[in-house]
């Protein structure tokens, strides 16, 4: 077997198993906040509008230190980036859960500014090392994210009754020393650089589709605002409505997350055989709209409607990563439309919980928050038809 034929076998494997590793501790170190949050207020005595940003700074770091991110990987490549965002990560998490409340505070913000450059960095692996199948790794990848919130949602309240929150907020250092030792193995497998660009298609200056990225913008807002606000909430929201105990309804949270796996397994191998992109959205849009109509006017239902939503909020993330990745014309213009995309659409996702709490305490209903993340659904369904609808630019192929 020659070197070129040892490298195609190697590659889809060793990178495949470092980005899933990735991707698993992308959301969890910070939702895992959640199902501890009672235990953490009582130990920092501090309210819940303070407790709150240990979910909600990671979301706007996101949005806001995504400018900063286009520049470091300007200047320290894709691979090393990756690993600067993982270092990053792990100092948050210790930090987090070394002292009160502003090593608290500030090891949150470390955090998503350390997942703020995963976030940006792992499409443009994706498109870069998965030619020909970035749908289906969008998918993997997607997946993985929500394996790893479904597994801080199910475990958080019982680990911080064991170990006490700090040290299960800690836990996850763990995971994320396991994801480095991963993405150091698969680096060397890696193309640091993207291969020659078609002849006329300089990277640094070919204009993004300004249609398309518009409308994936607004998609993912509707997305991002839907999907921190009902996980944010959701827990609670059973609570109430059912009378869940705290670890009864961060089980039954989980179901959120876990449903994802079916979107994200399943778009991917729908959309391969020939379902268009735009109706995966809108069929992701009907499944996540039921969930806040459903447990606005039917919350009896609410297992089929968590369900629903876990299938829309995986399948919706899919398909947006998925089109960016399939429309850039080269690494660079990946890397500018992601951050394009994930800065505006994150910002406006940071405020999902704080809108969605702020309704539900000035009305006393869980009715009103959820046909307001109704409303931001319909959006993400109009942006992302729009956009998808974008005629390709240059000798990007549409999907």
């Amino acid at each position: 077997m020659t070197i070129t034929e040892t490298r195609r076998t190697t590659l889809p494997l060793v990178l495949l198993a470092g980005l899933l590793l990735i991707a698993f501790v992308m959301r969890a170190p910070f939702i895992s906040v959640a199902p501890a949050i009672a235990d953490i207020q009582a130990a920092l005595d501090i309210d819940s509008a303070t407790a709150g940003l240990f979910t909600t700074l990671p979301v706007i770091c996101f949005g806001l230190a995504t400018p900063l991110v286009l520049v470091l990987t300007r200047r320290s490549g894709i691979n090393n980036s990756m690993h600067i965002a993982l270092a990053v990560v792990l100092a948050g998490i210790v930090l987090r859960s070394a002292g009160g409340l502003g090593a608290a505070l500030a090891g949150t913000v470390v955090i998503g500014l350390g997942i703020t450059i995963a976030n940006v960095v792992v499409p443009v692996i994706i498109g870069r090392d998965f030619a020909g199948r970035t749908t289906e790794v969008t998918g993997f990848y997607t997946a993985a994210m929500n394996l790893g919130a479904m597994t801080a949602t199910t475990l958080g309240a019982p680990l911080a009754g064991w170990l006490t929150w700090r040290w299960a907020l800690l836990t996850w250092a763990l995971v994320v020393l396991l994801a480095a030792l991963a993405w150091k193995r698969a680096t060397p497998v890696t193309q640091e650089s993207a291969p020659p660009e078609p002849t006329g298609v300089p990277s640094s200056k070919t204009p993004m589709n300004r249609r398309l990225v518009a409308g994936m913008v607004f998609c993912f807002a509707g997305q991002s605002f839907s999907y921190y606000g009902v996980t944010a909430w959701l827990p609670t929201l059973l609570a109430d409505q059912q009378s869940l105990s705290a670890t009864q309804a961060g089980g039954s949270a989980s179901l959120f997350q876990m449903l994802a796996l079916v979107s994200a397994f399943g778009l991917p191998w729908a959309i391969r055989r020939g379902l268009s992109s735009r109706a995966a959205l809108l069929l992701v849009c009907t499944c996540w709209i039921s969930l806040p109509l459903g447990l606005a006017f039917a919350p009896a239902l609410w297992v089929l409607w968590s369900c629903l939503g876990g299938f829309a909020q995986g399948g919706g993330f899919t398909v947006i990563f998925s089109v960016v990745v399939a429309r850039a014309l080269n690494s660079d213009d990946a890397r500018r439309m992601s951050a394009t995309v994930q800065g505006v659409g994150y910002i406006l996702g940071a405020l999902g919980p704080i809108i969605v709490g702020a309704v539900h305490a000035a009305t006393g209903s869980w009715v009103p928050p959820m046909l307001l993340v109704a409303g931001m659904i319909v959006v993400m369904a109009v942006g992302g038809s729009l956009g998808i609808g974008a005629r390709p630019t240059g000798t990007a192929a549409s999907r």
